[in-house]
């Protein structure tokens, strides 16, 4: 089984090296995680693609160590499929 970063490079270097494939991970990033990766991402879980450009980076915080509601219902009974925790496996 691969581990997330693993995941994580061969989704980046599938996207350097296939125009098609970039296309769609930034339209339909579920969708395309899904088929590549083989797995099955909960609804309730929200992807986001950003591509960066030479005027623009993304800094990526990790969540407030305050949970909410809907953080503590997930904690409790959140998903847990043949990769583990979604939120886990997408935490690149």
């Amino acid at each position: 089984m691969e581990t997330p970063n693993e995941m994580r490079t061969r989704i980046v270097e599938k996207a350097a090296g296939d125009a098609d494939f970039r296309a769609w991970l930034l339209g339909d990033p579920k969708g395309a995680l899904e088929r590549e990766l083989g797995v099955a991402i909960p609804a309730s879980l929200s992807i986001e693609v950003h591509e960066e450009s030479g005027a623009t980076a993304h800094l990526v915080l990790p969540p407030s160590s305050k949970l909410n509601d809907a953080d503590l219902r997930a904690v409790a009974g959140g998903f847990v499929g043949s990769l583990g925790n979604a939120r886990s496996v997408f935490n690149w």
